[in-house]
């Protein structure tokens, strides 16, 4: 099965594109999307929504992993991130792809058995389970593969047809 991790943002947009078959899970790309700041924001949303697309086409994953906000101290910069993943969201929901959500504990909980883990932890974890030379970078992409690894073991957990 192919993941499609995404970091949401509207500056930069991380993605992570694993293989996961029966818990083997294989980095196959990772990335990043971005948008020039000069430009009015409904064109870097406008931006967003056909690079989106051009990537969902390209790389054809089988379902798409995405971080749930978390709400900092910086309210101004989550209201632009909120309407970058809410166009993202629509991309995904127009190719009809599976859509998996994930808050940055689950997350680091998932990828390093520790919710509390520090980004540092996430990122070494995310190499080593993997077998990168180097943690990806820049962050944004990091992420985004850490997402997806969040949803590949989360998804062969023997709990999730537990209800």
């Amino acid at each position: 099965m192919r993941i499609l991790g995404i970091d949401p943002g509207y500056a930069t947009i991380g993605f992570g594109l694993l293989e996961s078959e029966r818990g083997n899970c294989r980095l196959l790309q990772y990335g990043t999307i971005t948008t020039p700041p000069d430009l009015d924001f409904s064109q870097r949303l406008l931006m967003i929504y056909n690079d989106m697309i051009q990537l969902l086409e390209t790389v054809q994953p089988d379902q798409v992993a995405i971080e749930e906000l978390f709400w900092g101290h910086n309210v101004t910069t989550g209201i632009g991130v909120s309407h970058g993943r809410g166009v993202i969201l629509l991309t995904i929901a127009q190719k009809e792809l599976p859509l998996f959500e994930y808050t940055p504990m689950q997350i680091k909980q998932a990828v390093v058995g520790y919710g509390m883990a520090t980004k540092q932890q996430v990122m070494d974890m995310t190499k080593r389970l993997l077998k990168m030379e180097k943690v990806a970078r820049p962050d944004d992409a990091a992420d985004a593969i850490a997402v997806a690894l969040c949803h590949s073991r989360s998804n062969t957990s023997l709990l999730q047809g537990i209800q």
